[in-house]
C-alpha cells in the first residue's frame, strides 16, 4: 500500500496524503509547532535529512545532519503537552515521546523542544533542558 494512503506515522487520525505528506512532499509549512513536531519526526522515519534541516532554525542548524547510523525501526510517536504554538502564537513548546528499537532493544526519546515561527514558517529551535 502507498505510503500516501497509509495511516500517518505521526500517529494522527488522518492519512499521510492529508497529515504530514504536504509538508514533506509538497513543500507546505505546517501550521502548528505541534504539526511541525509530527511532521519532523515522520522526517525522522523516512529519513529525510533535507526537510529536517529545512526545518531547523538557522539560529541552532547543525552544518549538516548524518542519519546514516544503525538501522532505526520508529515504533511511534506520543505529543504529552502543548504550549502556544498556534498559527497566531511567535513561539511554541512541544513535549513528546518518542519510541524506537535499535538493533532489537527498544528506546524512548522524550524531549520538550522550542519552536519559533518567522514569517509564516515554524522552525524547530532548540531541546529545553530539563529541570
Amino acid at each position: 500500500m502507498p505510503l500516501a494512503t497509509t495511516p500517518c506515522p505521526c500517529g494522527g487520525p488522518r492519512p499521510f496524503d492529508r497529515c504530514c505528506g504536504p509538508a514533506l512532499d509538497a513543500g507546505i509549512p505546517p501550521p502548528t509547532a505541534e504539526a511541525l513536531m509530527r511532521s519532523r519526526y515522520v522526517a525522522y522515519t523516512l529519513d529525510r535529512a533535507d526537510y529536517l534541516l529545512a526545518t531547523w532554525h538557522p539560529r541552532t542548524r547543525p552544518h549538516r545532519l548524518d542519519l546514516d547510523r544503525a538501522p532505526v525501526q520508529w515504533l511511534g510517536l506520543k505529543i504529552r503537552r502543548v504550549e502556544a504554538g498556534a498559527p497566531q502564537d511567535h513561539e511554541g513548546i512541544v513535549e513528546f515521546v518518542a519510541r524506537y528499537k535499535i538493533g532489537g532493544r527498544a528506546h524512548r526519546l522524550q524531549e520538550t523542544s522550542r519552536f519559533l515561527q518567522e514569517d509564516g514558517r515554524w522552525f524547530y529551535l532548540e531541546a529545553i533542558p530539563p529541570g
